[in-house]
């Protein structure tokens, strides 16, 4: 029953690993006002953690605390002078906001279609796929203080974010459970189709001038292409980061191997694809016991069925280890480890 601590719950079917392991304490959340109480009656003071898809997080042992699930729902907007603020509550399905918007014709994230996860998540590690970064829409959030007990607001500048991260991730982590995040997109939204995949099937489909909602489906279509589904391949989307080196590193790693692939940051700074790193070490499709890389993207580690936590982070530590001895650079998980 929803808004009832349930206790000793399995979290197999809530992580998309898949992994087996147990919480001491169950919590799904639908109506966010129950916060307040759990912290009146001292559950805070405790261990917890908050979870939303599942999709980005590895149990590596049972947890011995309370896991908070938010399922509230809804998804609102209203439009302001040249500007749309859409609002969705923390339990909404991402994927299911981006489509919100589509429908709609409000463009701004039609190009991280189908990442994985809850739009509460979407802040805290500043999602993004395809040239396009949840910090760039992103306008505000509510969130609830497990220390000072009360709900407050951040602001786009206040959430300090960098590439896959933020203040809650940093400074504020465990601290705040976020129940809403309103975006703020532009009436007269510019369609971003620089990144080269889209590009070639948009060619592909004998699309010249596309809308939000091709960019969407096309988006949808290669990400399906790319990795496997979490519903029959226990995975979490991108398990690293893509690292971002100084151009001077670059610069020697460029000449040793020119074919690397990179993107630019800044005018002193270079971001590395992790998942090419990763298959110049030899892992894209090897399989190394219960877990094996996709085929089709080095990036993202897959449990073979019965794979544990502990596991799937030993195969991770190979990969991370390889990788620092051909490259000289230490990846880093983008995955939560728990």
């Amino acid at each position: 029953m929803t808004n009832t601590i349930q206790r000793h719950i399995s979290l197999k079917t809530y992580n998309t690993f898949g992994i087996e392991v147990f919480c001491k304490n169950f919590l799904q959340i639908t109506d966010e006002s129950l916060l307040t109480s759990l912290f009146l009656d001292g559950k805070f003071s405790e261990k917890f953690f908050v979870l939303g898809g599942g999709s980005n997080v590895l149990f590596t042992r049972d947890f011995d605390g309370l896991i908070i699930q938010m399922g509230n729902k809804g998804i609102s907007h209203f439009i302001e002078g040249n500007f749309i603020y859409v609002t969705a509550k923390a339990g909404e399905v991402w994927n299911d906001c981006v489509w919100y918007c589509v429908k709609h014709n409000f463009g701004g994230i039609e190009n991280m279609a189908l990442i994985p996860g809850t739009v509460g998540a979407s802040p805290i590690q500043n999602i993004g796929a395809y040239g396009t970064e949840l910090m760039d829409v992103f306008y505000s959030c509510q969130a609830f203080d497990t220390t000072l007990g009360k709900f407050t607001t951040f602001h786009n500048e206040d959430c300090k974010f960098t590439y896959r991260d933020s203040i809650f991730k940093s400074t504020y982590k465990g601290r705040f459970i976020i129940t809403s995040v309103t975006y703020k997109l532009r009436l007269h939204h510019t369609i971003n189709s620089a990144y080269g995949a889209i590009n070639m099937e948009l060619q592909k489909r004998g699309i010249s001038s596309p809308t939000i909602q091709d960019i969407a489906e096309v988006v949808s279509h290669i990400r399906v292409e790319k990795l496997p589904d979490p519903s029959t391949i226990g995975n979490a989307g991108s398990f690293f980061k893509n690292p971002i080196i100084p151009i001077n590193i670059f610069k020697e790693l460029q000449q040793a191997y020119p074919n690397i692939i990179f993107y630019a940051v800044d005018d002193s700074h270079i971001k590395l694809a992790a998942g090419w790193l990763i298959e110049k070490c030899g892992w894209k499709g090897k399989v190394d016991g219960n877990v094996a890389i996709w085929k089709n993207q080095a990036l993202v580690i897959t449990n073979l069925g019965h794979a544990s936590g502990s596991e799937i982070y030993a195969t991770s530590s190979k990969i991370m280890n390889d990788v620092y001895k051909k490259f000289g650079i230490m990846l880093e998980r983008e995955v939560n480890i728990l």
